[in-house]
């Protein structure tokens, strides 16, 4: 029986390998694909030559008016019949700013904007248009640990605050530095792994919410707002990394994301899967209170949820 799988951040990188993947591995998957611009029809045209069944809607991530319209866009099409039950979301897309003062158009810091209230409101937009079993997938990374085995000294650690603040620019220190950029995306990685854990409280019996962690992986893109010197590094000098132990390829990193979705990947729900099993996220990531004030910041920033 068909049904609709929903992803972001599938146009490069990992997402692009785990779309292509998902297709195979599922046929009767309807994969919708959110993208700015002609990225997500370019490739859902492209997917759409071996039969798949690919549609793509216009979003951009950095706006909440964007992201809760292409929501709407998927439940009326659920509604009217053109797009088959909702089974799946895969939550890939994500930023690495190098400062904490670049802003989202709604006022909000970039990276805090898509890597946290992006898919805070897809889900919450959609929340009722689930049928179980169903599967969400938040593409999270080992920088929230913040320690030198998971990062390797290429990420400074998270420093947690109060949601509300870390949500607006300049809420680290020296902001307009690349550390600031940097603590800025492993905190949000470390909020995306508390929604996780609130998630699989909130939401309804059956649908499984899921934390994976890809691993250091060279070359997704993820950087392509930084500056021209981080992008020449991160393009030309990193992907050597993929020869040595501590990185992914992005095919392997891909299929292990495919994996996860297709429930090929054993992994309840709350759960965090490191590449290719379920793990342990890191100590500071369990923390039940922390978690209910993230939910009340994302659901005050990103709502209504009626429509």
């Amino acid at each position: 029986m068909s049904h609709t799988v929903i992803m972001t951040g599938a146009t490069r990188g990992l997402g692009r390998v785990a779309a292509e993947r998902i297709l195979a591995g599922s046929p009767q998957t309807h994969l919708v694909l959110l993208a700015r611009g002609g990225a997500g029809a370019g490739l859902a045209e492209e997917l759409s030559r071996d039969g798949h069944a690919v549609t793509s809607i216009p979003a951009d991530l950095l706006s909440l008016g964007s992201v809760r319209g292409a929501a709407d866009e998927v439940a009326h099409r659920i509604d009217g019949g053109t797009l088959p039950p909702l089974r799946g979301l895969v939550g890939n897309a994500g930023l690495l700013y190098t400062d904490d003062v670049t802003q989202s158009p709604d006022g909000f810091e970039a990276t805090f904007a898509v890597n946290v209230l992006a898919n805070h409101a897809l889900v919450r937009r959609l929340q009722d248009r689930f049928e179980a079993p169903s599967r969400i997938v938040i593409t999270v990374s080992d920088a929230h640990f913040g320690d030198f085995r998971h990062n390797k000294g290429m990420m400074p650690g998270p420093s947690w605050q109060d949601p509300a603040r870390m949500a607006r620019t300049s809420a680290f220190p020296r902001p307009e530095s690349t550390t600031a950029g940097g603590i800025a995306y492993a905190t949000s990685k470390l909020a995306a792994v508390h929604l996780v854990h609130e998630y699989a409280r909130r939401l309804p019996p059956g649908i499984d919410v899921i934390a994976y962690n890809p691993g250091f992986v060279p070359g997704t893109g993820l950087s392509r707002e930084a500056g021209a010197a981080v992008r020449f590094v991160m393009r030309a000098v990193m992907p050597l990394a993929t020869l040595t132990p501590i990185a992914s390829t992005q095919q392997e990193a891909g299929q292990q994301l495919a994996d996860v979705v297709l429930g090929r990947t054993a992994a309840g729900s709350g759960s965090y899967v490191d590449r290719t099993s379920e793990a342990r996220s890191s100590a500071e990531s369990y923390d039940a209170e922390r978690e209910r004030r993230l939910w009340e910041v994302a659901e005050e920033l990103t709502g209504p949820f009626t429509r």
